[in-house]
């Protein structure tokens, strides 16, 4: 592995997000990584690359998710590969394909949970025989709200030595769009769910990514709720259901380091009193997404990036009775800036941090994956997160 010609590849990076990707890569890190830039036009990524004020020598790579040979040749380049191009279960397993094939690592921003059932299902076995470690939901879903429940069990485990079996996710603020990626993602998730019903009881089901497992009745934040203990209404949050699915499979591939009696649910806070309760009310039925969505291959100004930002707040009870409160956040937009920071980072700490050791081949979410070694990247100053404990 140490052979391949690049440490990293990005596969997609004429499009929005892969060129933010692809250009967080050339102001930070340059000439320091062997990386280069993918598509299928290669006049484009030409023009990307001279956009971005990426060196003139920085490879392009031709390659397209209807030609199986270009990823297999890409595939066997890199170390690892980003891939920006979806919705996922419409472009990506050939590509899973090709990186399992070539034992390559292969990190993704999928908050597709039926693609994920997939994936997990057909290529599990065969990712562990391979050596590849392919990591989905590295982006807004699911690197805070992943990294934020591992980050507040390490500390619980550290106080006293048992893990929290009830925590509560909430995200206490949010500036920024969602991704016209991730509306595509839902648009297609939704189309698929006509065809094959039974996709509606694997959205529905927060196991659903945990084959062989199935823990205690989880909340289901369907529905705006004054909670007591944090003197706040609550209202519904449109990305809980493949956070939380995802945090269960963190759970189950850290070998139930959160116990198997775990429980866990996200809302958005808005606030007590009635101001609280007319906002909740409102986020419930609010149905912009699934309305009047972005478009994926636009998003906002670099202003508009620069000024986003977010925080969440994970909270529960220690073993010692003892409220424990950790949060999670970034200095950007989540859907667009943030995101690009966060896969830009796991796909570097599986090129250099993670040893096969560590993280051997299997598909993957990030926290049982990456852990510390991406805690410790992402919060270093050019990207910009952060986790602490908040007392």
């Amino acid at each position: 592995m140490d052979q391949r010609e690049f440490d990293i590849v990005v596969f997609g990076a004429t499009g929005f997000t892969g060129k933010l990707v692809a250009e967080y890569l050339a102001q930070n890190y340059g000439a320091q990584l062997r990386w280069a830039m993918a598509g299928r036009s290669a006049d484009k990524l030409a023009a990307v690359r001279d956009e971005i004020g990426a060196s003139p020598g920085t490879p392009l790579i031709t390659a397209d998710s209807a030609d199986p040979a270009s990823l297999k040749a890409m595939a066997a380049r890199a170390k690892a590969v980003i891939t920006t191009v979806g919705p996922y279960q419409t472009y990506g397993e050939p590509l899973v394909e090709a990186c399992i094939a070539a034992g390559t690592d292969y990190v993704d921003l999928c908050g597709e949970p039926a693609w994920m059932r997939d994936i997990i299902t057909r290529h599990d076995a065969a990712a562990k025989a391979s050596g590849a470690r392919i990591v989905l939901s590295c982006g807004f879903d699911s690197i805070p709200f992943d990294l934020g429940v591992y980050f507040l069990q390490r500390e619980a485990m550290a106080r006293t030595g048992k893990p929290v079996t009830r925590v509560k996710g909430r995200v206490r603020k949010m500036k920024g769009t969602f991704s016209g990626g991730t509306a595509a993602s839902f648009a297609e998730t939704m189309a698929r769910a006509a065809r094959e019903p039974e996709v509606i009881d694997w959205l529905k089901d927060p196991f659903s990514l945990t084959p062989g497992f199935r823990g205690p009745d989880q909340p289901h934040g369907a529905k705006p709720v004054y909670e007591e203990d944090l003197g706040s209404w609550s209202a519904p949050f449109i990305m809980a259901a493949i956070n939380t699915k995802n945090v269960h499979r963190s759970n189950l591939l850290l070998g139930h380091l959160y116990g198997t009696d775990f429980v866990y649910d996200e809302m958005l806070l808005t606030g007590p009193g009635d101001e609280g309760e007319a906002i909740a009310n409102h986020v419930a039925r609010d149905r912009s997404m699934a309305e009047n969505p972005p478009k994926p291959g636009e998003g906002p100004s670099r202003e508009e990036r620069e000024a986003g930002h977010y925080q969440v707040m994970f909270t529960g009870l220690m073993a010692n009775g003892e409220r424990l409160t950790a949060i999670a956040g970034g200095d950007r937009d989540p859907g667009y800036g943030s995101t690009s920071r966060m896969i830009s980072e796991c796909a570097l700490a599986l090129a250099h941090d993670v040893s096969r050791d560590q993280t051997p081949g299997g598909v993957w979410t990030p926290a049982p994956a990456l852990g510390e070694a991406v805690i410790k990247r992402l919060t270093a100053p050019r990207a910009g997160l952060y986790f602490r404990i908040e007392d």
